[in-house]
């Protein structure tokens, strides 16, 4: 068998989506949404890996690296895979012309050696025995007992009006939480990835009816996904975000499927906590920080203090 080489298919990922159709985070709403460019192709003998990625220039190019978009996307393979990983060292990537490439793998496959652990991400399987803290279930029985709803829409079902609701709830707390720009992704991206089969709103209302909290959730890969989600900063202190869940974890249950309600900012944080209430296992979430040309990589960093940071040239 030769070396493993790789290639750039300017495609919108479309290479990566596979089969079936349904998994969100190569589905071809999401990759839209993510404004996807290209696809990563590992050939590595009778097998192909196919990754979703964006390709970026590196300040005015020429340089270019590339990157996963958002969330759990990982590779597609294509092909006889019985390797227990494969070494991103030995492979060739001449033919990309990237500079480097950093993959977030899906939540079950990491078929690249080296990788790190990016996170800890909080589970609830419906083949354990579940969990939730007396404290969590007394507030859900308080806030539905004081005149809270949740309500489950498929993606296809959600009005404008709702639509604009989780836009509002997701940006107040986006504000709250001080986070950066690139988070605030905007209406016409829920409008896309609320597009993908297998995708709905949870929306919780207090007792006037106006929305409270809301997160969209999504199948991929043997995953319901806790995907995006917002509270009201006016009910934090009902903290609607825990019926949300409640409701969430019912339609895993439903479904037959684990519940991945992700990680938090940091380990032990307030987030995580949150979640870890609700969750009983964790799995850790794997990145790949590939440098594809060593050379220009050292250039391109040198006088940089990236701290972790990859690419370290793109720290500032």
């Amino acid at each position: 068998m030769g070396r493993p080489f790789a290639e750039l298919i300017e495609d919108g990922g479309e290479a990566a989506v596979g089969a079936p159709p349904t998994e969100f985070f190569r589905g071809t709403h999401f990759l839209a949404a993510e404004r996807v460019t290209h696809t990563l192709l590992i050939e590595a003998g009778d097998a192909e890996l196919l990754a979703p990625v964006l390709v970026r220039e590196i300040g005015d190019g020429p340089d270019r690296d590339a990157v996963s978009p958002y969330g759990y996307p990982g590779f597609s393979i294509v092909g006889a895979w019985d390797q227990g990983g494969l070494d991103p060292t030995t492979v060739d990537f001449r033919r990309t012309g990237l500079v480097s490439v950093f993959i977030r793998h899906r939540l079950d496959l990491v078929p690249l050696t080296g990788s790190t652990e990016r996170n800890i991400v909080q589970i609830h399987d419906p083949a354990l025995r579940p969990k939730s803290r007396p404290s969590d279930r007394r507030q859900v029985r308080r806030n539905l007992e004081a005149g809270y709803a949740v309500e489950l829409i498929p993606s296809a079902a959600t009005s404008a009006a709702q639509r604009a609701a989780f836009l509002d709830l997701y940006e107040q707390t986006m504000r709250r939480t001080g986070a950066a720009p690139h988070y605030f992704f905007g209406a016409a991206y829920f409008d896309d990835i609320l597009g993908s089969e297998r995708t709905w709103l949870a929306l919780a209302t207090d007792p006037e009816g106006a929305p409270a909290a809301a997160s969209i959730a999504c199948v991929s890969d043997g995953y319901l996904h806790y995907y995006l989600s917002g509270s009201a900063d006016a009910r934090l202190a009902d903290s609607p975000m825990k019926n949300v869940l409640a409701r969430l974890v019912g339609h895993a249950d439903e479904l037959g499927l684990p519940l991945n309600l992700g990680g938090g900012m940091s380990a032990g944080d307030a987030l995580e906590e949150f979640k870890r209430g609700y969750a009983n296992r964790t799995l850790a979430w794997r990145t790949s920080e590939v440098v594809c040309d060593p050379e220009r990589y050292t250039a391109l960093s040198a006088g940089s203090d990236a701290g972790g940071f990859f690419p370290a040239y793109r720290a500032h």
